[in-house]
């Protein structure tokens, strides 16, 4: 216990110490919020990498589809980091980084007020945002307090306090800069700690091959009679296994606290190391943690799945490594959880204040008041989220894959298409990116309350959720061909961003009569 404690005392520690260092880095709004448009690409790929995967994805992510399909779950990681991370970078990097300097927008909401010339837009994008990251956050601190529990035996409660505040400590002190340094930090302690926890379960199968032969001899005609299936390659259900990988990994290309990150990234070189490094990041923890759920079952023994739930699982996996490798996984999904939080509570505070708060409510608000006011919604969204997170606790509503469904599968489904096309196509409408915000909105709600009603395939918060992005790229272009166009010269005043000339020196004269 003494040596569990005092790695989180020093893990504790340095988090504080980075957000007090960074305070002189965020006086005025974009210091706050985007670090000043100069961060650098290893920072922002771990910012990106460490924002992405957190106790939702390790505890239950990871639990419940390495349960359901055996170590095909793996394919999940895989695609995290092709489509999720290299993908996402490739298309949308460059030119998001450029369009909202030149948009001079510093959230998402922002982006769409900006480029589709729409307050109401902005404002709809801004309530979207707040109202679907409070389950997400929810879902972190339940994870995070499973595996608490089972290190510390402590309270779910103080877990779920200490957390939060710690936290709130360091985002308030020194804004995205602290983050982007504590993802950096946290990101190295999970890749060491993801590699060491895979070793040590496998080890404690007889290993690699030993573990997957002893998982291809169980057997569950619940879910197939086919032999050997949860060591297949696509396991017992592939076709859901793709609803998975559509959610989790296209579902970043929309997600507010995600594309940010490209707004802050100092320069196109940098998104080019960037990519490189969050997809290989990528690779590493998503990969390695699907591929550790997968050996799940291996361990039915010491969890009982029907009563305990599946996020119960991974914390049984490891539940007798020794002392010190428990203190590296407790810390391994605290600084996943705590970055995906920081980044959670900035994205919503300045989307609140920016594109909701300020001209519509409050008049002339300078610099210091907008970051002062921030501050303060960091406070109040951290409260919400633990008032929620406790009361899902007790009342054991859902569990956290389908929380964080919930909350993916709406916002991606709003916000995918309409910033995709607003980045690519001078067509798109403010119309359409409308009908995409209200149809999502409106399709997961109504997977909350309505859910037996929805198709078989669609019940699932997962599913439903992919089928919203898949829809909204199909919504925009149709909505946008029978609506009035956008204002044509504000269009090409936006895209001009990508069409600037730039003057270079001729080194080397060519001469006139060359041949082709």
């Amino acid at each position: 216990m003494a040596i569990k404690v005092i790695m989180l005392l020093i893990f504790f520690s340095v988090m504080v110490a980075v957000g007090w260092y960074c305070r002189r880095n965020a006086t005025d709004v974009s210091g706050f919020v985007l670090g000043g448009r100069n961060v650098g690409p290893w920072l922002t790929a771990f910012a990106y990498g460490t924002s992405y995967f957190s106790a939702v994805v390790f505890v239950g992510y990871a639990g419940q589809f390495g349960w359901k399909y055996g170590i095909a779950a793996t394919w999940a990681g895989i695609g995290n980091a092709l489509i999720g991370s290299l993908l996402a970078w490739a298309v949308l990097g460059r030119r998001t980084r450029i369009m909202t300097q030149h948009l001079n927008s510093a959230t998402m909401p922002e982006f769409f007020g900006a480029r589709f010339k729409s307050a109401k837009l902005k404002i709809a994008a801004s309530i979207v945002t707040f109202i679907f990251l409070i389950p997400y956050t929810a879902s972190l601190y339940n994870g995070l307090s499973r595996l608490f529990g089972m290190a510390f035996k402590i309270d779910y409660t103080v877990c779920v306090i200490v957390m939060a505040i710690l936290t709130g400590v360091y985002v308030i002190a020194g804004g995205y800069m602290a983050t982007a340094i504590n993802d950096f930090i946290q990101g190295i302690i999970m890749l060491v700690g993801i590699c060491a926890v895979i070793g040590a379960v496998l080890s404690s199968q007889g290993g690699f091959l030993a573990a997957l032969d002893g998982l291809s001899r169980v057997t569950d005609p619940a879910v197939s009679n086919t032999p050997g299936v949860f060591a297949s390659f696509f396991g017992p259900d592939p076709v859901n296994l793709l609803g998975v990988v559509i959610l989790t990994s296209l579902g970043t290309w929309g997600l507010p606290q995600m594309v940010q990150k490209f707004y802050a990234i100092r320069s196109e070189k940098s998104v080019d190391t960037g990519t490189v490094i969050s997809t290989l990041f990528a690779m590493v923890i998503a990969g390695g943690c699907y591929f550790l759920g997968g050996f799940g079952r291996l361990f039915s023994d010491r969890v009982d799945v029907a009563t305990e739930g599946f996020d119960a699982i991974v914390p049984a996996m490891l539940s007798n490594l020794p002392d010190f490798l428990i203190g590296v996984v407790v810390i391994l999904v605290l600084s996943a959880s705590m970055s995906t939080l920081s980044s959670l509570v900035l994205t919503s505070s300045s989307t609140l204040t920016i594109d909701f708060l300020k001209d519509n409510f409050i008049k002339d608000m300078d610099d210091r008041r907008q970051v002062f006011l921030m501050r303060c919604l960091i406070v109040v969204f951290i409260i919400i989220s633990v008032i929620l997170a406790l009361i899902q606790y007790r009342s054991n509503v859902t569990f956290i894959a389908q929380l964080m469904g919930v909350s993916w599968g709406a916002l991606a489904g709003a916000f995918l298409a309409p910033f995709l096309y607003g980045l690519y196509w001078k067509g798109a409408t403010k119309a359409a990116c409308a009908v995409c915000f209200l149809f999502s909105t409106v399709v997961m709600i109504a997977n909350i309350f309505f859910r037996a009603s929805f198709p078989a395939l669609l019940q699932s918060p997962i599913n439903a959720g992919a089928f919203c992005m898949i829809a909204g790229l199909i919504i925009v272009p149709v909505v946008s061909f029978v609506t009035p166009r956008p204002d044509a010269q504000h269009v090409d005043e936006a895209f001009s961003c990508y069409e600037r000339k730039v003057m270079v020196p001729q080194h080397q004269a060519l001469g006139d009569g060359e041949s082709v």
